[in-house]
């Protein structure tokens, strides 16, 4: 049925403007006063309401009261929402000091969440990554990427994804899983860190082109976790089997965008140790830069260089890195507000980075712009003015709008 919503003080369809480099406001087309026709939840046509009506004269009408903003839905293309526990003690050791791979190698870090979520049944993973889901959804943020990566055995990998799966029928959120069985070189495993990714990438990828549990394979390369030459054999292999590709890269040391980039990975997330070579490299390639400002907070480290990748060319896509340890906030807004003020990001900058550049991470061409024939998922801000929706970093909350 056709419906015709409105009116919003002003819809921004984010439409009409480049995915790579860098963008000033006065790109943003922003339509005042105007309605939205939706028909059968797809988006139909924005404009006035006097157009609207005289080209759809059986649509209903949907009045709404207040001044909004009408946004696209925000994707957020990384987090690692599916796990039991908390990591409160590391954070407490950070705070004291301690670094991530000191508090790493003392038993906190990603291995004790690997322990927590082990311990939990796929059931209570579910219930908890619902309920994260739905938060996220509370604040505008429509699309998820969820990660495995806490189970680190086919067995505890499958629980993991499974779980994501059926943790996508019980939301509205859209949930886009990726499979990180190659986070850590588990400490159980009964070989090496490459014999781990051939066991891996031969015993758990085929199940989940089977069961259709995830399209996507990620890697986290670093010390501590996956060297560079392993890294790129084993995508190279998930790659040739029909895996979308994404790396952790350069988030305390650089070597990982550039695997991520000879191997055509869809996006490098992280960034922070990237230099000027990186930076060059990542803006002339098809790889989106993913920057995560929640793991810099997490951490107390500085952010990615989201200003020099946006102005030597990149695709910037800004994610919350949501997980237990180093960035378990999980507010993208409030976190893409205050990474805007630090690395002078205008908010065409930041909206294109959670909106069509994120979806672009994700390979979705159908989100992330109010274009005709998109879905309608959409989120209205109560004021009459798109700025605030940054200025008030986080605390304006959106109406859904489905």
């Amino acid at each position: 049925m056709k419906k015709i919503i409105g009116p919003f003080a002003q819809i921004l369809p984010l439409t009409g403007m480049p995915l790579k480099g860098a963008l000033r406001d006065e790109q943003l087309q922003i339509l005042e006063n105007a309605w939205v026709l939706i028909n059968n939840e797809r988006v139909v046509s924005i404009g006035k309401i006097e157009r609207l009506k005289a080209d759809h004269p059986s649509a209903q009408i949907e009045e709404i009261e207040g001044s909004y903003v009408l946004l696209p839905g925000f994707i957020d293309c990384h987090t690692h929402i599916c796990y039991a526990g908390n990591r409160a003690k590391d954070y407490a050791m950070r705070i004291n000091g301690k670094t991530y791979l000191e508090i790493a190698a003392s038993g906190g870090g990603i291995w004790d969440s690997v322990t927590q979520t082990r311990a939990a049944d796929e059931d209570t993973l579910v219930d908890l990554l619902v309920k994260r889901a739905n938060r996220h959804l509370a604040d505008g943020v429509t699309t998820i990427e969820v990660k495995s990566g806490y189970g680190l055995s086919v067995e505890q990998e499958l629980k993991q994804l499974r779980a994501i799966k059926e943790a996508s029928y019980k939301t509205k959120a859209t949930l886009v899983p990726t499979c990180l069985a190659a986070h850590l070189h588990p400490r159980d495993f009964g070989g090496t860190a490459e014999e781990y990714l051939h066991h891996i990438a031969n015993y758990l990828l085929p199940v989940l082109k089977k069961e259709n549990l995830a399209n996507r394979v990620d890697i986290f390369i670093e010390q501590g976790a996956f060297k560079p030459q392993a890294a790129q054999h084993y995508l190279n292999k998930a790659k040739a089997m029909g895996f979308d590709i994404t790396v952790h890269a350069d988030q305390f040391s650089t070597g990982g965008s550039e695997v991520a980039i000879e191997v055509g990975a869809v996006s490098a997330d992280h960034l922070e140790a990237s230099k000027a070579k990186e930076i060059k490299a990542l803006a002339k390639s098809d790889t989106v830069a993913v920057v995560l400002p929640g793991a810099s907070l997490g951490l107390g480290m500085h952010y990615a260089p989201a200003r020099k990748l946006l102005d030597a060319g990149a695709c910037l896509a800004i994610a919350s890195d949501w997980n237990p340890g180093s960035a378990p906030m999980g507010d993208l807004l409030l976190q893409a507000a205050v990474l805007s003020a630090a690395e002078k990001l205008s908010t065409a900058e930041v909206f294109a980075g959670l909106t069509y550049r994120a979806a672009h991470a994700l390979r979705l061409t159908n989100r992330g712009t109010l274009a005709t024939g998109t879905p309608a998922i959409m989120q209205a801000y109560p004021t009459d003015d798109y700025r605030e929706i940054l200025y008030h970093q986080g605390k304006l909350k959106p109406v859904i709008l489905y």
